[in-house]
């Protein structure tokens, strides 16, 4: 039997990339799957007819970090990541906030309560990484003079 391929096609493509976990943007990333996460058990526990939100967020944060950490997105060069970063950070942002107050409108009990809290700090954290996103991508196409 030999060793497992360390090309393209072999098991090299899958390995996590520690580098980035450690680095802002993963950090973050990592953040925004624990809040993602916290939001879901928590809307589980108080009013479960919103947990479907928070559940599609989790699978979604989790594929974007698992994509970034492994380096596949690099091997889908069609799809423009920046892009589709930012527009999940924003409709994430919007999502929870629609949850938010949908959930502390119909319940004022101690998980509801919760929820909501950590709905807006994963609402801050969500536009955090949207505005540093865009600015990474606008950064290079905008003059250092005008800014």
């Amino acid at each position: 039997m030999g060793e497992p391929q360390e090309g393209p096609g072999g098991l090299r493509g899958f390995s996590l990339d520690k580098e980035f976990l450690r680095s802002p943007k993963g950090v973050v990333m990592e953040a925004e799957l624990g809040l993602c996460f916290l939001v879901f058990l928590l809307l589980t526990a108080s009013i479960s007819a919103y947990m479907g939100a928070a559940l599609l967020e989790v699978l979604v944060t989790l594929a974007f970090l698992g994509l970034r950490a492994t380096h596949y997105y690099e091997r889908l060069t069609r799809v423009n990541w920046p892009c589709l970063d930012f527009l999940r950070c924003i409709s994430a942002a919007i999502v929870f906030t629609v949850v938010a107050f949908a959930v502390i409108a119909a319940s004022h009990e101690g998980s509801a309560v919760s929820a909501f809290v950590f709905s807006l700090i994963l609402i801050a954290v969500f536009c955090f990484d949207a505005y540093k996103t865009y600015r990474a991508e606008m950064g290079a196409d905008q003059d250092p003079d005008l800014g």
